[in-house]
């Protein structure tokens, strides 16, 4: 048999087109900065197989590929998160940490294996009222920087948005209609109409008009002590989404209330963290 060679350089260039081809087949999720906190919005017909969870007490996670590549990562995340937070403080695990963990993860699987993880992840942390970089009274909430979002790649590479972050699939439209409609502090309403109306142009058949079932939407509440990820589903996703509700989610009592019972409950599970966490999503 004859020996066939190829470069290095080739190997990544077609581990590289492989792990994008297969995140370009997904469906696409958008992470924004609001005036409350952090927003995902994921298109996902799915009720059951969450793109976006909770990793820590203000610290979210999005994902777009290959479903099992990606909650494997975040299962990792959540043990890495809680025995670093019982072994030292709370405070040590933070949005950067567990972000270039996840790079350092990434980069090797992508280097190292034949086959490279088709995934592409978010680490989101909000910070808290009054915290450095925090710009605005509680109820104006205005961000200036303090809002962390880390976009890491299918090959380990890492950066920090600052606005927000679109993965998957068709990325280029979504990206030209948030990049024309963000506006730096707009409210969970506004923020969550562009996102959606970003989404759908984008997908067989674009323009869409995204319904409800057909979205996962979740926030990390700045007004939140403690842990602040909150899914928002049902009535109070459609209320988000019609045309006379413009209520930010965290500062109105009535949309508040929603997003709470909409939510899973803060009871622990087994392994001694929240169900958005450990549970199989």
């Amino acid at each position: 048999m004859p020996t066939i060679y190829a470069s290095p350089e080739q190997f990544m260039r077609d581990r590289s087109e492989y792990a994008r081809k297969g995140i370009s087949r997904g469906r696409s999720v958008v992470v924004t900065t609001f005036s409350g906190g952090v927003l995902f919005v994921a298109e996902n017909h799915s009720p059951t197989l969450h793109k976006v969870s909770e990793i820590y007490d203000r610290i979210g996670f999005a994902a777009v590929g290959r479903y099992n590549e990606f909650e494997n990562l975040r299962t990792a995340g959540i043990r890495l998160a809680d025995v670093r937070g019982f072994s030292y403080d709370r405070r040590d695990v933070t949005g950067r940490w567990l972000a270039n963990a996840y790079a350092q993860t990434v980069g090797s699987i992508f280097s190292e294996h034949q086959k490279p993880f088709e995934v592409e992840l978010c680490v989101a942390e909000v910070s808290a009222a009054g915290a450095p970089g925090w710009a605005g009274t509680a109820s104006a909430g205005v961000t200036t920087g303090a809002d962390q979002l880390y976009r890491i790649s299918y090959d380990g590479s890492i950066v920090d948005e600052r606005r927000f972050v679109v993965m998957g699939g068709a990325t280029e439209p979504v990206i030209a209609a948030l990049t024309e409609s963000f506006t730096p502090g707009w409210d969970a309403g506004t923020a969550l109409a562009a996102a959606v109306s970003a989404l759908g142009t984008a997908g067989e058949g674009a323009p869409r008009t995204l319904q409800p079932n057909q979205l996962e939407v979740a926030v990390l509440d700045r007004t939140l002590q403690g842990r602040t990820f909150r899914r928002i589903q049902g009535a109070a996703l459609a209320a988000l989404l019609s045309a006379e509700s413009s209520a930010p989610v965290g500062t109105d009592a009535a949309t508040a209330e929603g997003a709470e019972s909409a939510t899973d409950g803060p009871a622990t599970s087994a392994d001694g963290v929240g169900p958005d966490r450990a549970g199989a999503s």
